[in-house]
């Protein structure tokens, strides 16, 4: 089966990796229909493993999204490569990412992948509307990301052997 993207893996970052990066890779996997490119979820200050935080497993569990299981994983060196795409809730953290790791490549902040007008911020501390409108705003952002790999396909039109 040919890969639908130059890519086979989107990383998604955000800073304590236990709400939005959780919500971004449990949304594409459960969007995504090329299996050959998983999503997965990292932390960019992950000091240990925790659990994701009560209001996002609520927000997702009333979208029919499982995220209960998971926890925060760090950010490391060994993430990057070729045919990792790593996409980041905000414009700051892609820069924490660029000044902390030196061999970092293919790093975006969701917003500028998209091009969409605003950064997907942390809603921690927020009321659960918030959460939920943060949790909405994903899901839209990662449709536009799975018709992206899509089109940036290598297959997609151009020449195939």
């Amino acid at each position: 089966m040919l890969n639908m993207s130059r890519y086979n893996k989107v990383l998604f970052v955000s800073t304590g990796g236990t709400c939005r990066s959780l919500w971004a890779a449990a949304i594409f996997e459960s969007v995504n229909t090329d299996r050959s490119i998983t999503a997965e979820a990292r932390g960019l200050v992950v000091l240990f493993k925790e659990p994701p935080n009560p209001k996002a497993v609520a927000i997702a569990k009333s979208k029919g999204i499982s995220i209960e299981n998971a926890a925060s994983t760090p950010l490391t060196g060994e993430d990057f490569g070729e045919d990792v795409l790593i996409l980041v809730m905000t414009d700051v953290l892609k820069k924490n990412i660029y000044d902390e790791f030196e061999n970092a490549m293919n790093v975006y902040s969701i917003k500028e992948y998209t091009e969409s007008a605003v950064d997907v911020e942390a809603a921690y501390g927020g009321e659960l509307i918030e959460y939920g409108e943060n949790f909405e705003y994903l899901e839209k952002l990662i449709n536009i990301v799975i018709g992206k790999l899509k089109q940036d396909s290598p297959n997609n039109g151009g020449n195939m052997e």
